[in-house]
């Protein structure tokens, strides 16, 4: 568990007595939360205050540039709406990454709070958010069913190398990172955008993971070689060390192994017909 939110949970039991008292809890979910975070900037990389609303009965998190602003600068819905503490990638005790779909890619937000309540409370607000939205999108699903779906932590990150589809140009150094059956690369692990995504399906559909790289391949300079095969390419990726490869190939197999829900289908549709 992150420290922020071990601390503050300690803090609402012992100190708060929210536990013992339901009109002491915070108003996690009351519906609209609204206040300011810092945000980092796509371009600059400079963190900036920037006020964000969180409205259930809207089904979206906003986020505006300017105080007054009357239009948002993005909409992020919480259908598909993300959130996990990486203090270490961001460089803040308090730092939180937010992550949604926008035109079905995977888009990041880099925020953090000068007071780890305030950024606790903002987690756990999306947290509500995403458990009322899923207790109406699965009515028939337990909470014990729910809960784990509500935000999740990537299942690894980390740097790889890359090569293009043609398997002849050169390895590049790219920042990984593993949610679920999207596989995203960036040029730096605090970009916005990927600069692409792989969708690792189950190996009932022909997906498979192999330690090496077919013995052709050239470009590479780290040695420890990994080759997702899927039903309609190769996928080559090397790794500085062995327990790095050791690490992901690990990964893919664990959601490999896992048999495709029947949504999960219609993602890997999306990813074939993606230009």
């Amino acid at each position: 568990m992150i420290l922020a939110v071990k601390e503050q949970w300690i803090r609402a039991k012992y100190e708060r007595n929210e536990f013992e008292f339901i009109e002491k809890q915070e108003p996690y979910s009351a519906g609209y939360r609204e206040g300011f975070l810092w945000k980092r900037g796509r371009d600059n990389g400079q963190f900036l205050s920037r006020k964000f609303v969180l409205s259930e009965r809207e089904g979206a998190l906003k986020y505006f540039n300017k105080q007054d602003a009357r239009d948002p600068k993005a909409i992020m819905k919480i259908e598909t709406l993300n959130a996990t503490f990486q203090p270490a990638k961001i460089g803040n005790p308090c730092g939180l990454q937010i992550t949604y779909l926008k035109d079905n890619s995977t888009r990041n937000i880099f925020v953090y709070h000068s007071d780890a309540k305030e950024m606790v409370d903002w987690f756990n607000a999306i947290r509500a958010a995403r458990f009322h939205y899923l207790q109406v999108a699965f009515p028939g699903a337990s909470d014990e069913e729910l809960v784990p779906k509500l935000t999740r932590n990537f299942m690894k990150e980390g740097f790889m190398e890359k090569t293009g589809p043609k398997h002849t140009e050169g390895f590049k150094k790219r920042w990984f990172t593993m949610d679920d059956r999207r596989l995203m690369y960036f040029k730096d692990p605090l970009d916005a955008y990927a600069r692409g995504e792989v969708f690792i399906g189950s190996k009932e559909n022909s997906y498979t993971v192999l330690a090496g790289l077919p013995p052709s391949t050239q470009g590479y300079h780290w040695n420890h070689g990994i080759t997702i095969v899927t039903p309609d390419r190769k996928f080559l990726f090397a790794c500085e060390t062995e327990a790095e490869q050791q690490d992901w190939i690990a990964a893919f197999q664990r959601v490999i192994n896992r048999p495709m829900r029947p949504q999960e289908y219609a993602v890997e549709a999306h990813f074939k017909h993606k230009p």
